[in-house]
């Protein structure tokens, strides 16, 4: 696998470039800003771009506006983007356009290189991955969500395992269910959240979304009208 790493602080670039190194990771790009990242990608070409949230010159969205920009110009390219605190209007805003290949992590989840291995894995196969934190300030916002009140706490489970990228058999692996069982869950999944077998959306990228929305709809006070576009996505839908 090749990485790009976007760092403001040299000290974890490096640090991180060296994790990855030992887990076999080919680190081809490093960059101090967003803009400096973006200027390599084309001679380097990685699998996958990690990406600091906040850095120069403002130190608010950088990171954001880059993975954005690097999603337009290099559609198969992974987006890894991490940040010190679990975010919700980041977190939908970062995977309001309904595609895959994108990822957030809080930093805190580095030091576990298997776990960041596994994750940039799983974006650069064209999956979804949300750090658990934020998984878990969606879930105690779940009240307000009328739209999942009908799925029953199994299904939920389901539901956000899905979100953090994982397929039916490492949902059962991760709920000791059988792979049917889980099938069963998901179709449940997305009949309650009206979503009919289509060939054009991934009903898996949807319900996750509907979900993000639904469950963190009402935190950091922002509008979400400019965080959460609905649009169809032209992917397969992974099992």
């Amino acid at each position: 696998m090749r990485v790009a790493v976007a760092d403001d602080s040299a000290l974890f670039r490096e640090g991180l470039a060296m994790l990855l190194a030992a887990a076999g990771v080919e680190v081809v790009a490093q960059a101090g800003t967003a803009d400096e990242i973006i200027d390599q990608l084309a001679g380097s070409r990685p699998d996958a771009v990690i990406l600091d949230i906040r850095m120069p010159p403002t130190f608010t969205d950088e990171g954001l506006i880059a993975a954005e920009t690097i999603r337009a110009a290099h559609p198969a390219m992974g987006v890894l983007v991490l940040s010190t605190y679990a975010e919700t209007p980041y977190a939908l805003r970062l995977l309001g356009d309904g595609g895959g290949g994108i990822g957030y992590l809080l930093k805190d989840r580095v030091d576990d290189i298997t776990a960041l291995h596994d994750a940039l894995r799983r974006v650069v196969s064209g999956r979804l991955v949300v750090d658990e934190e934020v998984i878990a300030g969606l879930l105690a916002h779940r009240r307000r969500a009328d739209e999942l009140e009908l799925l029953t706490a199994r299904e939920r489970a389901v539901l956000r395992h899905m979100a953090e990228g994982r397929s039916n058999q490492g949902i059962g692996a991760k709920l000791h269910l059988a792979p049917k069982t889980v099938e069963n869950h998901v179709a449940n999944v997305f009949t309650k959240l009206r979503m009919p077998a289509s060939a054009d959306d991934n009903r898996r990228v949807l319900a996750v979304l509907a979900w993000l929305r639904a469950t963190g709809g009402e935190a950091g006070g922002e509008d979400r009208s400019s965080l959460c576009e609905e649009r169809s996505t032209r992917l397969g839908e992974p099992r």
